[in-house]
């Protein structure tokens, strides 16, 4: 228990800083109880070492020595309240109208429960207001769990928010950046052979993203937020000039924004100056829009230029119809400008060129409507307040390059590297285990231990089996731990690896404790359904313990290790590799760290197939082991293009001797 070691700590430095200035006020009194006279001063020069004089320097060097343990302890004091000051300023806070709602409600609800006691109802508590911030949960039964903060419109990301709409569609970029990587894979090559950056994991906002929608994936109950596509419905047709705490924000998250809608609609389209992208992305913006859908232009004649229709047309592949056009017939445009583009310009031409256009300004812009965009993405007109306020995206630099990473059709360097993967080094039946804590160790002697046998199983939707019966895990974030030691971290995993797989983009002081309270939950689970103890904990390290529990995973690995250590491979060893892997890892579970893992242990499957097709010299049973690849990873070209290359021999070989083929391309 903490809190005896913490009173007693505070007990000796409230002793440290009343009991000294208490001792020499009471035995020797004030260090100085004037200034010296002359006289004073004479005798001291005569002869300063005296009984007096050095019982004062004492008492000074005692005081002195006070004073700087006082110091050190108000410094500590003021470091812990502006800490905690900070996180109270990150708090979400409801705002007027919310504050107001509650109070009527609460008005309402103890007028009505004064004089009857009325009994709880059976169905949940009525939802929140739309827009309040809340600690979601996506606990099963039997407790919450809070995995990020949302709100009902859209998910909080570090020092932002993202439209639930828009945060869609960060997930389906990341969705296809892996599988554009699935689809580049050339089984049987080294690791840097391979095309792009292989198994690299997306940044960190996506990963906050990914892992908010998989907790919450219920739909925006009111339209708070707006799209791209209907922007030139709430703007001004003149455009807008945006100023306050929170335009550049604005304007990274339009711009963002505005880049994914291209990725669904190719009729969308952007036009950026480069002050203004030189605004919102600072020095890295070359980098970050090398290869992304914009246009990119110097002044405000340029935007013009390229704003026309016609001018549209003549910079796409081929002829387009004008219903196809952006910015015509509702198809949407959004022009970003700096307000050094517009000095003396007048935006009335361009506003006219085309519909559906919205025109935004960085800055004051003396000859158009200016709206104030406050830090948490709000925009209202200050002089026209019957105008509803407008929540759009908002972002800051680390943000805005994590996502435009994954918009990259190219896809550069996410600037990660792919994290080691244990799995391809199981670890091997009952090991010899590392002395345990006590704490943990299983309070059954030999002869009472159960003879239940507990398995895993990763491979397909994740359960966890007693005598082949599922055992409910009533917290999802307890699933995951399974799921992350099992294959992760089969050798074993500290606190803080844990909570930046399951709860990324979270501090981890304020997830401590939530682990721990899932730790706890699946230990209790566990023991009290079997008696048994799966997760040991030694040198802060949490492992899985393999005398306990029997992982799917494992025995693929083991398959794998053994077909790749055999001096000569027979298919029966090769088909044995492919049988013990029936779907893909943790099948149907979005958790934003499962997509290295679940792509590297269906890598090294495919090459199997691929290198006992190669190795096959019969065409007919080289095929059956390419298709087996297909179906395992239909995406990958690789193994279509040597699977259609083998259908044209057999075909061919199949007209030679007249015989028909049953094989279709």
């Amino acid at each position: 228990m903490r809190w005896p070691r913490q009173v007693m700590s505070l007990l000796v430095v409230l002793a440290l800083l009343v009991g000294p200035p208490v001792a020499l006020l009471t035995v020797v009194g004030p260090p100085i109880t004037g200034w010296p006279t002359s006289g004073q001063l004479r005798a001291w020069v005569q002869q300063p070492l005296t009984e007096q004089t050095l019982t004062a320097a004492l008492t000074i060097g005692a005081w002195l020595i006070w004073l700087m343990l006082a110091y050190t302890v108000a410094l500590r004091v003021l470091v812990r309240l502006r800490s905690t000051s900070a996180l109270l300023r990150r708090l979400p806070l409801p705002t007027p109208l919310q504050a107001t709602a509650s109070g009527m409600a609460g008005a309402a609800v103890f007028g009505i429960t004064t004089n009857t006691a009325a009994a709880a109802p059976e169905h949940s508590p009525q939802p929140l207001a739309a827009g309040t911030t809340t600690l979601h949960d996506d606990a099963g039964p039997g407790g919450g769990e809070s995995h990020t903060i949302a709100d009902a419109d859209g998910i909080s990301v570090a020092d932002g928010w993202i439209p639930r709409d828009v945060a869609m569609q960060v997930s389906a970029a990341a969705s296809l950046v892996w599988l554009r990587r699935r689809r580049n894979y050339r089984p049987g090559l080294t690791p840097g052979d391979q095309p792009g950056s292989d198994l690299a994991p997306l940044p960190r906002t996506v990963a906050s993203v990914q892992a908010a929608l998989a907790d919450n994936p219920a739909p925006p109950v009111a339209p708070s937020s707006y799209a791209i596509t209907r922007l030139h419905d709430v703007l001004p047709a003149s455009g807008i000039a945006l100023t306050g705490e929170g335009a550049l924000s604005v304007g990274r998250g339009l711009l963002v924004t505005t880049l994914l809608t291209t990725q669904s609609r190719p009729t969308a389209s952007l036009i950026i100056s480069n002050a203004a992208l030189i605004s919102l992305l600072g020095p890295a913006a070359r980098r970050l829009i090398q290869r992304l859908p914009l246009t990119i232009v110097e002044s405000l004649d340029e935007a013009t230029h390229h704003g026309h229709p016609a001018e549209r047309r003549q910079h796409t592949n081929g002829p387009r119809q004008a219903e196809d056009t952006p910015g015509v017939s509702g198809h949407p445009a959004v022009v970003i400008l700096d307000e050094k583009d517009c000095d003396g310009g007048d935006l009335t031409h361009l506003a006219d060129l085309s519909m559906g256009t919205a025109i935004i300004v960085l800055g004051r812009w003396p000859a158009g409507p200016t709206w104030h965009a406050a830090s948490s993405g709000h925009l209202y007109d200050p002089h026209d307040l019957t105008v509803p306020k407008l929540r759009l995206c908002v972002l800051d630099h680390v943000a805005a390059a994590d996502l435009l990473a994954v918009i990259t059709p190219g896809e550069p360097a996410l600037g990660a590297t792919a994290a080691p993967v244990e799995a391809s080094e199981p670890v091997r039946p009952n090991p010899r285990l590392p002395r345990q804590s006590t704490r943990y160790r299983s309070h059954l002697s030999a002869a009472d231990t159960p003879r239940q046998r507990l398995h895993l199983r990763v491979l397909g939707d994740p359960q966890l089996l007693i005598d082949g019966e599922p055992l409910t895990v009533r917290r999802s974030a307890g699933l995951q731990i399974l799921v992350y030691l099992a294959a992760v971290h089969p050798t074993g995993a500290d606190a803080a690896q844990l909570t930046d797989a399951i709860w990324p983009g979270l501090p981890h002081h304020a997830l401590t404790g939530r682990l721990y309270t899932a730790l706890s939950d699946l230990r209790t689970s566990i023991r009290d359904a079997c008696g048994l103890h799966v997760i040991d904990h030694a040198d802060d390290r949490y492992r899985l313990n393999p005398a306990q529990l029997a992982v799917d995973l494992w025995h693929l690995n083991a398959a794998l290790r053994h077909a790749t250590t055999a001096i000569t491979p027979s298919a029966e060893v090769w088909q044995a590799v492919v049988d013990a892997y029936p779907a893909d890892f943790a099948e149907g579970r979005a958790w934003p760290w499962l997509d290295p893992i679940r792509e590297t242990i269906r890598r090294r499957i495919i090459d199997v197939c691929a290198a006992s097709a190669a190795a096959e010299p019969d065409p007919d049973r080289a095929l059956s082991l390419l298709q087996a690849g297909i179906r395992i990873d239909p995406y990958n070209a690789a193994l279509q293009e040597r699977a259609n290359r083998l259908l044209h021999v057999l075909n061919d070989d199949n007209t030679d001797t007249g015989i028909g083929s049953p094989y279709r391309r």
